[in-house]
């Protein structure tokens, strides 16, 4: 992870074990993070409701502000 091109702004990577929204979520309050920015499949209903939304979790339950990026549409 390169954070060069935005001084002043600390990224780190962890590697941790678990149900992902848990994990998510508890890491964010543990380390005091001011932005959770997340990526989102943008699986359709059906799939979503089977495997449940990671973003949509962790935007309902961490206590920052969340900005979820969405896969951008192929051409």
């Amino acid at each position: 992870i390169c954070n060069e091109a935005i001084p002043n702004v600390k990224v780190e990577a962890i590697v941790e074990n678990g149900d992902p929204r848990d994990v998510i979520c508890q890491m964010a309050e543990k380390l005091g993070i001011h932005v959770l920015v997340m990526g989102s499949h943008g699986y359709g209903l059906i799939k979503r409701a089977f495997l449940g939304s990671v973003s949509n979790h962790c935007a309902q339950n961490v206590k920052c502000p969340v900005l979820i990026v969405k896969k951008p549409k192929s051409t």
